[in-house]
């Protein structure tokens, strides 16, 4: 299928049938996060796989109750970075020197701009800078998930406090931004057969 035809096969699934992916399945979408564009490249965001069935049950009750927590095949935890400072650009830096096979000193200009253009930046700034960088590595997983034809409900409909706090998320210095909950459809989702709303091309995409 085109990239169109994937996102037009999508949509947010609320009923999961009892299939499990495997681990390649899950491994490739994984991936493609971990290639998903950033700010700098600081990926001021983790993707947590909830492997443990009880702790996925306390999370469906910080979900208000939402049946993908615990019916899908997995659950992601996606949670953005609350410290971001001159280390966070350090280690990045020190990655990069590695990767690229540079002397880190090279970098240094690199590492000096990105400093400044965070300075100015209160925490609170810094940590919904941290959440737009999530939800830029999720739009990217979302569209990998529908060109690889696995279903998924990314999910908003969250008590975030309660869930830092029951995956010790705080401690981590970490914060909860989103859930997304992947499988296969029920073949009995009434959700499958609804009809996209979406706004007309020509309200989307002005032209000036």
């Amino acid at each position: 299928m085109s990239i169109v035809q994937s996102m037009e096969w999508r949509y947010a699934t609320k009923k999961f049938a009892p299939e499990t992916l495997s681990d390649t399945e899950v491994n490739d979408l994984l991936e493609s996060v971990r290639l998903a564009p950033s700010s700098y490249g600081l990926q001021p965001y983790k993707f947590i796989v909830v492997k443990d069935a009880a702790l996925r049950e306390s999370l469906r009750a910080a979900a208000f109750n939402q049946p993908q927590v615990v019916e899908a095949s997995h659950l992601l935890v996606i949670a953005s970075e609350t410290d971001i400072n001159e280390n966070t650009v350090a280690r990045f830096i020190d990655n990069a020197a590695k990767t690229r096979s540079v002397d880190r000193s090279a970098l240094k200009p690199r590492e000096d701009f990105i400093n400044n253009y965070l300075a100015p930046f209160t925490k609170d700034m810094r940590n919904e800078w941290a959440q737009k960088q999530a939800y830029l590595a999720l739009g990217v997983f979302v569209a990998a998930a529908a060109e690889a034809g696995i279903d998924m409900c990314p999910m908003e409909g969250l008590d975030r406090p309660r869930i830092d706090e029951i995956l010790g998320l705080r401690a981590q210095n970490l914060t909860t931004v989103a859930f997304v909950t992947l499988g296969k459809r029920s073949s009995d989702d009434p959700a499958a057969a609804f009809a996209k709303v979406r706004k007309p091309a020509e309200q989307l995409f002005p032209a000036i």
